[in-house]
């Protein structure tokens, strides 16, 4: 069976991930690049349902409060959903996927619920699950970009403030945040994610324009399919 490229783009909250998704889907575009993108979640699809429900905290305020088995399977069914819907045939007959989180989120967000030396065992069972029994296809290349925490809430609270949203239980939670930080770095490591910095040695935020160019020559080096362009 012919099968495409699936390229993913992974960051905690407050990280600018949604910002070089964007970028990345306009450079594509610019050059003429047949691809198809997603985001997940599909917050305004029916399978989003049971996770909307854990974001809204109707299964609890604080996030520990639903075990990362249970939430990832809210997460997978999602992706499930879609893939079944929306994109397993293109992705059969050879198509560039781009996608803003997968599986991958839950590895970033759920892991961080467990004891570190649990942690490998959780991104075992995940990749078991997802990709061996739910059937979905594993990245060609997932992209990490690494955001500190201090940096992340504070770019998040002033997100909420020029757009007026309110923050769900993942958002809210500056600990846990953290958290997911830590988890994130182990499961980049576990992965083999490609992890970029977000921040220069100086400690100051890089350009948006810089973690670019770095997300896209990474690219060029890991997907066969952009190393003509």
């Amino acid at each position: 069976m012919k099968k495409g490229t699936l390229i993913v783009l992974e960051g905690t909250d407050g990280s600018g991930k949604s910002t070089q998704f964007k970028l990345l889907c306009d450079r594509l575009l610019a050059l003429g690049t047949p691809f198809q993108r997603l985001v997940f979640p599909q917050y305004q699809e029916p399978s989003s349902a049971l996770l909307r429900m854990y974001l809204q905290g109707e299964f609890g305020s604080h996030p520990s409060d639903v075990n990362p088995y249970a939430a990832s399977t809210f997460y997978a069914v999602d992706r499930y959903a879609a893939w079944k819907k929306v994109w397993g045939q293109g992705y059969q007959q050879g198509e560039l996927i781009l996608s803003d989180r997968y599986a991958t989120s839950n590895a970033v967000h759920q892991g961080g619920k467990l004891a570190p030396k649990e942690q490998s065992d959780f991104f075992d069972w995940l990749s078991d699950f997802e990709y061996g029994k739910l059937g979905l296809p594993q990245p060609d290349v997932v992209i990490y970009l690494d955001m500190p925490t201090e940096k992340s809430v504070q770019l998040l609270r002033s997100r909420e403030a020029s757009i007026h949203t309110q923050a769900d239980i993942h958002e809210v939670d500056t600990q846990y945040l953290a958290l997911c930080r830590q988890t994130a770095l182990r499961a980049a490591e576990h992965y083999g994610w490609q992890r970029i910095s977000c921040v220069a040695e100086t400690g100051n935020l890089r350009s948006i324009e810089d973690i670019h160019q770095e997300i896209w020559n990474v690219l060029l080096n890991s997907v066969p399919a952009l190393q003509a362009l």
